[in-house]
């Protein structure tokens, strides 16, 4: 007995499941309609996001412009670094390790803008954002070339 009502049970479960998983044409009309909206809409979302893309990319000139102007100034700085150096070790004067310490932060500074620069190269995305960063990043470190031999102990 109980197992005719076990089977009875498992069969209604079968057939109802069959029958509500068919779709009409009509049904599937619309779920495919459905579908190739959805598509449209990526679509034409990824031409937008490309057109902003493109956007913020900096043409060849420009970069070109930005590069040869920022790595005069890496190029000037690193000399100004090989000066103080010089300066750091001649015979007769004398500093203290903070001074040392100082250059040498100032020496590793450059050295990761000219890694900035370099492999931004290799991407060139968000123009404006990595433009605007390093020109911050590079007048920092211009100041703080200024400041180095600026006494301010009282």
């Amino acid at each position: 007995m109980k197992k005719m009502i076990l089977m009875g049970t498992i069969a209604t479960f079968m057939v109802a499941s069959v029958i509500s998983s068919c779709k009409s044409n009509s049904d599937k009309e619309e779920d495919a309609e459905v579908t190739v909206a959805e598509a449209n809409q990526n679509l034409d979302q990824v031409k937008e996001k490309n057109k902003l893309d493109a956007a913020n990319k900096a043409t060849d000139e420009e970069w070109q412009t930005f590069k040869t102007e920022t790595e005069a100034s890496i190029s000037a700085n690193e000399i100004r670094i090989a000066e103080l150096k010089k300066a750091l070790y001649k015979a007769g004067t004398s500093f203290d390790s903070n001074y040392e310490k100082s250059i040498t932060a100032l020496e590793e500074k450059n050295k990761e803008l000219n890694a900035r620069i370099r492999n931004y190269e290799n991407n060139k995305t968000d123009w404006e954002s990595f433009k605007r960063e390093f020109k911050s990043d590079l007048n920092g470190l211009n100041e703080a070339f200024k400041n180095l031999t600026v006494n301010n102990k009282k």
